[in-house]
């Protein structure tokens, strides 16, 4: 493969090459699940430009008649950076969209709960992941139309394409396994065991001889080398693992990965040993991330924070935090996505407030550990509620303050854990939980139906 080819294949795949600093023309996209947009920044300026409307906010979906794109989440670009992907779960829908126009150019509409996405590494296929099933939907991205599946382990999470263009690497959100897919043949030629069964995400060293996964719910990060397709090794990084970048620094390349559990990046060495050598702390439950192409800065979508934290990689902390729409899932940088002009048409402005955020502490002591965020939703309000390390398929109740009603009540999985939403008319509550209202109130999480009693609940806010 020529050179020029490799390196922009290279690109394409998000790994950190030597160039010029983020430009105007480059563009970082965030995928808003609760607000179903996508969130367009100029790194340059670390400025929101606008958003790109899929459909409409929660709690509109809920309608029978809504026909939008519903849970805005996974996202991912053409070689040559004129096209993004934007994969909705919950409308099960591929929106491809014109980078330098903003427009929606087509939609494909294809299996249950489509996860992430990707172009192959000639541009000619869109590979999108079936994570409600067992497959990989192959779409052309000229028609928008299905054109066959690739089974797969069921639950795929993502996939991602070796730039020589001939295995395509497929993790798992179901089963501790990774599929190496031959992308001619189309069928998997290799199935590997890994540390566990829920992988949201995969990435590529920049010089692509390893690919590192993440775990989510064990908090590790596994290693693969791409050459001999075998496990290389598996280090432990921290509490909800999500996503992670590299970065081509002056101290080497580096690793850097969203831990939402404990809201900073760790950044580590890619050396033999993995070494943590820096950690930064970062907005609420940091999720997607990506790297600008020179490595210079890494950007952060904080998914309780509505938000993006630029971190600069020459002294790894946070320089920039951008507003963005609710609840931003995947974030890619795609560089020269706008090759001339502004770039602005077709965007929308920024429509929702400011989260507020609240952790959970243990009254006695324990593991036992959440936390919730509250948003304005237009006409009324939603607290999401994430509960963990409690009894497992035990009920629990969430009380605000002295009420005597429940605003939500949960069943944790065998795992021990919770999450689900509460939306309706909470405005008279919602401010009362900020640490700078008058008189703040706290959150008391009670197991059963037990009444509140903060001196006995198995987890309230801290002050």
């Amino acid at each position: 493969m020529k050179k020029n080819t490799l390196v922009a294949l290279a690109i394409s795949l998000g790994a950190p090459l030597a160039s010029a600093a983020p430009q105007p023309q480059d563009r970082v996209y965030t995928a808003d699940q609760n607000s179903n947009t996508v969130s367009v920044i100029d790194p340059a300026a670390n400025r929101l430009l606008g958003q790109i409307r899929l459909g409409n906010a929660r709690p509109d979906v809920l309608s029978p008649l809504y026909k939008g794109e519903l849970n805005v989440h996974g996202l991912g670009f053409s070689p040559d950076h004129r096209t993004l992907i934007a994969v909705s779960n919950g409308s099960n829908s591929v929106a491809f969209i014109d980078t330098a126009t903003n427009r929606v150019k087509g939609i494909a509409y294809i299996g249950r709960s489509p996860h992430e996405g990707f172009f192959t590494a000639d541009g000619k296929e869109v590979w999108v992941v079936v994570r409600g099933e067992d497959y990989i939907s192959v779409i052309d991205p000229a028609t928008f139309r299905e054109t066959r599946r690739i089974p797969t382990t069921a639950g795929p999470g993502m996939v991602l394409f070796h730039p020589a263009g001939k295995l395509a690497f497929v993790v798992s959100s179901f089963n501790p396994v990774v599929d190496v897919i031959d992308v001619k043949a189309r069928k998997v030629v290799k199935r590997l065991d890994v540390a566990s069964p829920f992988s949201p995400f995969l990435q590529f060293t920049p010089d692509f001889r390893e690919v590192w996964m993440t775990h989510k719910d064990v908090g590790k990060v596994t290693r693969i080398d791409t050459e001999k397709l075998a496990v290389k090794g598996v280090f432990d990084t921290g509490f909800i693992t999500n996503h992670l970048a590299f970065a081509r620094t002056a101290r080497g390349t580096l690793a850097y990965v969203t831990v939402g559990g404990e809201n900073v990046v760790k950044v580590f060495t890619t050396d033999a040993t993995p070494t943590l050598v820096a950690t930064i702390p970062v907005g609420a439950l940091p999720h997607g991330i990506w790297a600008a192409d020179d490595g210079s800065r890494v950007y952060v979508g904080l998914e309780n924070g509505d938000a993006v934290d630029v971190i600069d990689t020459a002294d790894n902390r946070v320089t920039a935090r951008v507003p963005v729409g609710q609840a931003p899932q995947a974030l890619v940088y795609v560089s020269n996505a706008v090759p001339n002009g502004a770039g602005t048409a077709n965007l929308v402005p920024r429509a929702n407030t400011e989260p507020l955020n609240v952790a959970l502490k243990p009254v006695r002591g324990g593991d036992a550990k959440g936390f919730v965020v509250a948003r304005n939703l237009g006409v009324v309000d939603a607290l999401e509620v994430s509960l963990f390390k409690l009894k497992p398929e035990t009920q629990y109740s969430v009380y605000v303050g002295a009420h005597k009603t429940p605003v939500a009540s949960f069943r944790t999985n065998p795992a021990g854990m919770a999450n689900g939403t509460a939306i309706g008319p909470l405005r008279e509550v919602v401010p009362t939980l900020s640490p700078q209202a008058p008189s703040p109130v706290q959150l008391v999480v009670m197991e059963g139906n037990a009444p509140p009693d903060p001196a006995n609940a198995v987890l309230v806010s801290a002050p």
